[in-house]
């Protein structure tokens, strides 16, 4: 047989039907919508589509856009974690870019994954409603323990699921040596009708929850955070605080700030920011979600983390690694 014949065959392989849900599953990472499905099926039948054409048509759309920028962002914080340690120390990534027609999930996914340095016991705050792209991302960590802690459950390959409060948390003291809560701090103690859960309402809800969670984190562990931040602005169902005063409640609830760094969303698209950049943003002001974030490495204040922070500044291991993830369609 012709050698080149044999991939064209291939490619005709099985039924239209079988081609359009394999594809959409690949492509858009998610299943076929039944009108979608009709109207490919007909055009795949009349020929006035092709099966390449299908392809072309699907990655030139937004939605193949949005997924490419996080599958780019899930690539770059793999890529962070397996440079060799002796030489990079633990992963430090700062200075991301992402494009204007992302949201914050595109800074904080890799920010906060990168940062994953080999935890055994690692616990996951606020999964149940997170980007499927974070979800896939964090259990391909490989973390010998992972737990998703949430008010509802959902089903994440290889995380055991506990619902609860995390403002008082089924956990012993120290049980955990990396704690991620990735824009689930500002909907503690809100108005939770929107997801379909009760939870008692309380304006400290955030405090509440760091508390707890320095009394779950191990000594010498980590609580990565990320939150929106700009203008003071109460949602009912989330609040906004600015930078200084989330930086306040996290030392109040007995953290060191061991790392912590700002960005903002502007019409040239997501960039590491300024403190006077970031107080002034508006959620919502460049499309949906937020207009600035503040991400955060928290760890429990002690002397011996103070003593950690100034060898890291002497020894500049927080030299900032840029990267640009995903470009505009």
């Amino acid at each position: 047989m012709h050698g080149e014949l044999g991939p064209w065959l291939a490619a005709s392989d099985g039924t239209d039907e079988e081609f359009v849900e394999g594809t959409w599953l690949r492509v858009l990472r998610r299943p076929v919508d039944e009108e979608a499905r009709r109207r490919t099926l007909a055009k795949l039948a009349d020929g006035s589509l092709s099966r390449a054409g299908l392809l072309q048509e699907l990655v030139s759309g937004e939605e193949f856009a949005q997924i490419a920028v996080l599958d780019g962002a899930l690539a770059f914080a793999a890529g962070e974690r397996a440079r060799p340690r002796e030489t990079r120390g633990p992963a430090r990534p700062r200075a991301l870019h992402a494009p204007a027609s992302s949201d914050e999930r595109a800074i904080e996914i890799p920010w906060c994954l990168a940062r994953y340095d080999g935890e055994k016991r690692v616990l996951d705050v606020g999964y149940a409603f997170a980007e499927p792209a974070y979800l896939a991302g964090l259990a391909a960590l490989g973390a010998r323990e992972l737990v998703g802690v949430d008010l509802t459950e959902t089903e994440v390959p290889g995380l055991r699921s506990v619902v609860s409060d995390v403002r008082s948390l089924p956990f012993e003291d120290d049980a955990f040596d990396l704690v991620l809560c990735v824009s689930t701090l500002e909907h503690v103690g809100r108005d939770t009708e929107q997801y379909a859960v009760d939870a008692a309402r309380a304006d400290d809800g955030d405090e509440a929850a760091l508390r707890e969670l320095h009394r779950v984190l191990a000594p010498g562990g980590r609580l990565l955070v990320s939150v929106p931040t700009g203008a003071e602005d109460d949602q009912g169902w989330q609040v906004q605080r600015p930078p200084a005063e989330w930086t306040a409640r996290f030392e109040r609830s007995g953290y060191l700030v061991y790392e912590d760094e700002l960005y903002v969303h502007g019409d040239d698209g997501w960039r590491a920011a300024t403190l006077a950049e970031a107080e002034g943003a508006a959620y919502g002001a460049i499309g949906p979600g937020a207009g600035a974030i503040l991400l955060a490495e928290l760890r429990p204040r002690t002397i011996l983390e103070r003593i950690r922070l100034v060898l890291r500044d002497a020894k500049h291991r927080d030299t900032p690694r840029r990267s640009t993830l995903g470009t505009e369609a």
